[in-house]
């Protein structure tokens, strides 16, 4: 823990996240916490409420130096009441019932007001779920060192399955990892339960996450035999009184890998009985269990179109096998093909949307956040409006595949809030990806959000100190899409560094200009997928030969003439996915976004762009901006010393000299490799790039965390 005032401040490994509880230092806020919190009614009545309990004694006693004591009653000024009316009999006195009957299961209520004559706060809610959510709320309130007198908070998540997906493999290697190993120790379990289970658990409950995925999306169908599912169960159990249910992924062929049948198509008799067996055996160990997550023939994963089925066909399969236990199943909509002569940003919206309303009732669809790959930017998936009688969910990525791994501050709630707040028009103005997604466009009450997650065992979770903000913002973000960028970061820093508002207002500035400063030295002006092959570390513009849609070169196009690939009528069309005005917008070279401009058309060279620079000017002046963009951050950061603990200081600063570094690699070598096709100079007021377009072209990377699992045999 930090100290509050003077002296150093105590070396920290950031284990505790946003769950620091820091003391309030002496003076007025402390004196009105102190007031209005002088004793506790609340009846530890389940796990649940038990975890609730335990939360606010090691949060008070951290913050104001000692638990409030416990009472039956309201007795005195500064009662905090914490529970369900229908168990504790002393909330009926706040009369919270109307606004109870609106925030369903999950939400809850924090009020403060006059009870029989004292002064009294309560935190209520429909189930213990909501009493722990609203809980960590309250909690919240007092590490961001807010006024507590006037609290009336009604919160209710927007979402309803509001999910973490682990890329982690049965080997405990992590697909797109970065943070170290899986968390997961799968040759413990289930006889050894590491307590970092739990604070995971209480993380993800602290900002309102509900389901985690254990498994990768490249699935092993071990997962599903008694030996795995009873580790799973482990799991489970410990996670359950935090509110957050087991889901995994399900390998399609399963049936035939560890089930010894000949086939897996969907609509064979025996498929069907198989699934519907296994569903019956996992329930049997994991009651809660939320249901599947399905990657199906996509980058050479099995699925119904081994069969001539349809992926509607194939999810209905495990739906139906899921259905009497109330589960899911949540289908992937990344699918593409290499042998489809079509533009991969297409591929899923052709395969998918003729299918609209044919999945059962208990299936979603999760489609990305953009109709590639979770590129630095994207436009938005052109799936989101399309299909208003499937319940779709968005799919976002926290770990950071794209944008510099683990070695990159990037903070990703701008890039969450660009896809959210995205007007699709399918269903007139207003139609947001947001309104999709939760279910209130088109009337649907499945709703979803699922961020990769970038956790491993890695001692602060995330590798990058910074990198738990996009955890954080993730599950903030799924509770209510309606919140801002810098609001959560705000909240973020306080609770994870300091409440000094010095400190907040700098680090915030730089956590929201990042995302805009990777763009820039990776992909600028709608660039997209020149990363380096396989491990996606690093430039890699040339990348071609192969498959060409895991080339870089079918991306940007570069020739002599311009860059950029013509998705207009007059190239592979894929504007005419979007609604209207979208489509239009995008399809005009002049009305188009220049930050969207060489992801929709193929420009030349000389195009005079709004700042009134050519084509080739404005991409190298947009690269030496991202460069310059992070040399800010490290003089932000430098200014910030006596503020963090030197050890998360040290830490972050020498990140910060690796993605300057890093960010230079990708100016120049992005710059030269691009010249060869403009053949124009690099304007002279840039820096000049001190090595050959050949030595980037020959730089080679071994071993680079996160490939995914490699099978042998």
């Amino acid at each position: 823990m930090n100290q509050t005032s003077g002296g150093p401040r105590t070396p920290e490994d950031g284990y505790e996240l946003w769950l620091r509880y820091e003391p309030v230092a002496p003076g007025p806020r402390l004196n009105e916490y102190r007031a209005a919190f002088a004793q506790v009614v609340l009846e530890p009545a389940s796990p649940t409420l038990r975890a609730a309990h335990d939360e606010l004694a090691l949060a008070l006693s951290r913050m104001l130096g000692a638990p409030l004591p416990p009472a039956t009653h309201i007795e005195r000024d500064g009662t905090l009441v914490i529970g369900m009316p229908a168990s504790l009999p002393q909330l009926a006195a706040f009369d919270l019932r109307h606004d109870l009957s609106a925030v369903g299961d999950e939400g809850y209520v924090i009020r403060r007001q006059h009870v029989q004559g004292k002064d009294c706060t309560a935190i209520a809610a429909n189930t213990d779920r909501g009493v722990l959510y609203g809980m960590f709320h309250f909690l919240r309130q007092l590490q961001t060192r807010q006024p507590v007198h006037n609290l009336n908070i009604i919160s209710a998540p927007r979402i309803k399955y509001r999910m973490l997906n682990h890329w982690d493999n049965l080997d405990r290697t992590v697909e797109r990892g970065y943070a170290g190993f899986s968390l997961w120790d799968w040759h413990k379990l289930p006889d050894y339960l590491s307590p970092r289970y739990t604070d995971y658990a209480r993380a993800n409950a602290s900002i309102g996450i509900n389901g985690t995925v254990l498994t990768n999306v490249n699935a092993n169908a071990l997962i599903l035999t008694k030996q795995y599912l009873v580790k799973a169960a482990a799991l489970a159990d410990i996670f359950r009184p935090y509110g957050l249910r087991v889901f995994l992924t399900a390998r399609f062929s399963a049936p035939i890998e560890i089930g010894g049948l000949t086939t897996a198509d969907p609509l064979d008799p025996a498929v069907i009985a198989w699934w519907q067996a296994k569903a019956a055996e996992i329930y049997a160990h994991i009651p809660d269990f939320g249901g599947f997550v399905v990657k199906a023939n996509s980058e050479g994963q099995p699925g119904p179109h081994d069969y001539d089925r349809s992926h509607a066909e194939g999810a209905n399969l495990l739906a139906d096998a899921l259905a009497p236990y109330g589960g899911v199943v949540i289908w992937r909509a990344f699918v593409y093909d290499e042998n489809v002569p079509d533009d991969r940003a297409k591929q899923a919206y052709d395969d998918l949307v003729p299918q609209d309303g044919r999945f059962r009732p208990n299936a979603l669809l999760q489609v990305k956040n953009g109709p590639v790959d979770f590129q630095p930017r994207e436009p938005y998936h052109p799936m989101f409006g399309a299909m208003p009688h499937t319940p779709l969910m968005l799919e976002l990525q926290l770990t950071q595949e794209y944008l510099g791994c683990a070695t990159h501050l990037v903070y990703l709630a701008p890039l969450f809030k660009e896809t959210l707040d995205a007007d699709t028009g399918c269903a007139g103005p207003g139609s947001l990806v947001a309104h999709v997604i939760d279910g209130s466009l088109d009337g649907h009450t499945l709703s979803g959000m699922a961020g990769v997650s970038n956790i491993g065992c890695e001692r602060n979770w995330c590798g990058h100190p910074f990198a738990a903000a996009n955890w954080f913002a993730f599950g903030r973000l799924a509770w209510d899409h309606r919140e801002t960028s810098g609001r959560i970061a705000e909240d973020w820093l306080r609770m994870t560094f300091s409440p000094d508002e010095r400190f907040v207002t700098a680090a915030r500035d730089m956590m929201l200009e990042s995302r805009e400063a990777v763009v820039n030295y990776m992909t600028p002006l709608g660039l997209h997928h020149i990363m380096a092959y396989d491990h996606h570390y690093g430039p890699g513009p040339w990348v071609d030969g192969g498959r060409a849609d895991w080339t870089s070169v079918y991306y940007h196009r570069a020739d002599a003439d311009g860059i950029g690939f013509d998705r207009t009528p007059g190239g592979s069309d894929a504007v005419s996915q979007y609604c209207s005005p979208y489509r239009e917008l995008v399809a005009d070279l002049d009305t188009c976004p220049e930050a969207l401009l060489l992801w929709f058309h193929h420009v030349p060279w000389q195009h005079v762009m709004k700042s009134g620079r050519t084509l080739w000017d404005e991409l190298c002046h947009k690269y030496n901006e991202g460069v310059a963009s992070v040399r800010q951050m490290q003089r932000t950061w430098e200014s910030l010393a006596g503020h963090v603990d030197e050890a998360r200081f040290e830490h972050v600063r020498a990140l910060l000299r690796i993605q300057e570094q890093e960010a230079r690699w990708w100016r120049d070598a992005c710059l030269l490799y691009f010249q060869t096709f403009s053949k124009l100079p690099i304007p002279a007021e840039y820096e000049q790039p001190d090595k050959p377009l050949s030595y980037y072209r020959d730089l080679k990377h071994y071993y680079v965390p996160g490939i995914r699992e490699r099978r042998f045999g």
